[in-house]
């Protein structure tokens, strides 16, 4: 781990000491090793300004604003990586999801995590076990024509005057499943369970209510594995997370605010906009 100071965690450290008339052995302060872990990313003020910014994106995308996520992992992925990026945005997905839980619970439709949970479950020990082997980009291809191909087929079901739910197995499965492996290997599961949950045709509280609950339980699910087999999550990563705590809950609470000036007809309409968009940014990253 680096032991230079970024000169500005310094210059703040040693103020706040002076003015509190604090003595310290700087190589013994626990405040010191803190800045120490977060200068050890060596990110630049362009890096921290892009996390910072997906971070807010994900308090947002956590308060109901779906089709962002796609954003956020590929802004993490830049920066970090895209595996060590997995491990870090997991930490703040269950942070998000613990105040998108809180607020909208009482809108959950139990029936339909019932339904995903099981096959979820398989895709996330698929995506453990090949985690390793699998080409990252050519994964991450596949799922962008996947994930482009449901919307291309929701715009079509949007269209018909007719439309009969497909609520037998083979579609939650074949959902589940997806999005199981698809958070496991690189937290992209938010445009699969879109694609379901609008053809679900739940209302736009029941849809973020319902989300907020399947990916605060299929996250939980996927923490040891990222801790004990990946080994993804550590301190570091933990300490890095606490900085953006704050940004994170700002963003929830505005995407709130925004969600309630959302009609459900055009809260449609941008999920299957902007979950197209985040389609494609990911086949030609």
């Amino acid at each position: 781990m680096a032991t230079t100071i970024n000169p500005l965690f310094s210059s703040i450290f040693h103020a706040f000491c002076l003015k509190n008339n604090l003595r310290f052995t700087i190589s013994n302060t626990k405040i010191l090793g803190y800045f120490e872990i977060l200068q050890s990313y060596e990110l630049s003020t362009t890096q921290w300004i892009a996390v910072f910014f997906a971070v807010f994106l994900l308090g947002l995308a956590k308060s109901g604003i779906k089709g962002i996520g796609i954003i956020i992992v590929v802004i993490m992925a830049l920066v970090f990586g895209e595996k060590a990026s997995t491990g870090i945005l997991l930490s703040l997905l269950i942070s998000a999801d613990i105040l998108a839980v809180i607020y909208y619970n009482r809108h959950a439709r139990w029936q339909f995590i019932k339904n995903l949970m099981p096959w979820m479950v398989l895709g996330v020990l698929a995506g453990v076990w090949i985690g390793n082997d699998i080409s990252e980009d050519l994964f991450k291809k596949m799922m962008a024509i996947i994930i482009i191909g449901s919307v291309l087929l929701m715009f079509y079901f949007e269209n018909k005057k007719t439309i009969t739910i497909p609520d037998n197995l083979w579609f939650s499965s074949s959902a589940g499943f997806l999005a199981g492996f698809s958070t496991m290997i690189g937290n992209l599961a938010g445009p699969i369970s879109n694609i379901y949950f609008l053809a679900m045709r739940l209302p736009k509280n029941e849809f973020i209510g319902t989300a907020a609950w399947m990916f605060f339980i299929i996250n939980i699910f996927k923490l040891p594995f990222h801790i004990f087999v990946w080994k993804t999550i550590n301190k570091e990563t933990l300490v890095l997370n606490s900085v953006m705590i704050p940004v994170l809950i700002i963003g929830f609470y505005l995407g709130i605010r925004i969600v309630k000036l959302i009609s459900n007809i055009n809260y449609r309409r941008f999920i299957l906009i902007v979950t197209a968009i985040g389609g494609l940014i990911l086949l030609f990253r």
